[in-house]
């Protein structure tokens, strides 16, 4: 029992110190932001031929078909 605990153990302390999901993590955010920076940026510039896309994808992420 005692030398299951000592496993369990490291293997809690590897995970804590294993950084490459945090990377992964902070990669992702970044992502979010642009994505919605572009989003304002494009509703802003474009109005018309941007809502008319959002509409189609809107369209075609709810309704049966796409077009």
């Amino acid at each position: 029992m005692n030398k299951f605990l000592t496993t369990v153990n490291n293997s809690i302390r590897s995970f804590a110190k294993d950084e490459e999901g945090a990377q992964v993590v902070e990669y992702a955010l970044i992502i979010a932001v642009v994505s919605i920076a572009l989003v304002i940026a494009l509703q802003a510039l474009g109005g018309g031929a941007f809502a008319t896309f959002i509409a189609r994808v809107d369209a075609c992420l709810t309704g049966p078909t796409c077009t």
